[in-house]
């Protein structure tokens, strides 16, 4: 699916969050389509479900869903990348 003609749809819950929840499964590639007609690319395969970053984030920044902090990077997080527990921690919050 990666590069399709159809792109993959992700909701943007509040203007302030900085990552998006995906409505279909990501390939790398794929191009993502927000609800506010911004598109960024997937650098990695990404479940139906999951966050994907809007913007960079360093180690201990907080990760924004909900227009709340659900947790801190535990690691540098690029646009585009998947947004889980291997990169998501709630400690520092």
């Amino acid at each position: 699916m990666a590069n399709s003609a159809e792109p993959v749809r992700a909701v943007l819950i509040d203007p302030s969050d900085n990552v998006a929840t995906l409505t279909s499964r990501a390939e790398p590639g794929s191009l993502i389509l927000l609800d506010d007609e911004r598109e960024i690319t997937a650098s990695a395969p990404i479940p139906n479900g999951h966050k994907i970053a809007l913007i960079s984030i360093e180690p201990g920044e907080p990760i924004r869903k909900y227009g709340q902090v659900i947790g801190v990077a535990s690691e540098p997080i690029t646009v585009g990348s998947h947004v889980h527990t291997h990169n998501l921690t709630g400690q520092g919050l």
